[in-house]
């Protein structure tokens, strides 16, 4: 382990460059952050939260313009998480409150059990 670590200290100088350079400056602009995205969120006894704010199926939409701003809602991407023992019942009324709405762009967001051992 030690050995390694000399090796390193001893690499480690020779690999940054020492030869100075006038760079010309960029004329790009720099790419915009991308937005912050939003989630809806579905509890197992079908309680609707936008972010971590408490939402209900009436008042969804507005609660999702508010997280959004001033982005356009038909463009922007909702990812939707829900409880794996929710009813599906709930799960589709969020859904179809979204498409009334005008919100078509949405994504599923799933556990990521790759590293975990299979039941």
């Amino acid at each position: 382990m030690l050995v390694l670590l000399i090796i390193f200290m001893v690499a480690a100088p020779l690999a940054s460059v020492t030869i100075k350079v006038k760079l010309p400056p960029a004329n790009a602009k720099p790419a915009p952050a991308p937005p912050k995205p939003v989630y809806i969120s579905i509890k197992q006894d079908g309680r609707v939260f936008v972010g971590d704010n408490a939402s209900d199926l009436d008042t969804l939409s507005d609660d999702l313009r508010a997280a959004i701003g001033h982005r356009d809602p038909t463009r922007d991407r909702i990812f939707i998480r829900g409880d794996e023992n929710m009813m599906y019942q709930d799960f589709m009324a969020v859904i179809n409150k979204l498409q009334d709405n005008g919100f078509y762009s949405v994504a599923l967001v799933g556990e990521d059990r790759s590293g975990l051992k299979k039941r």
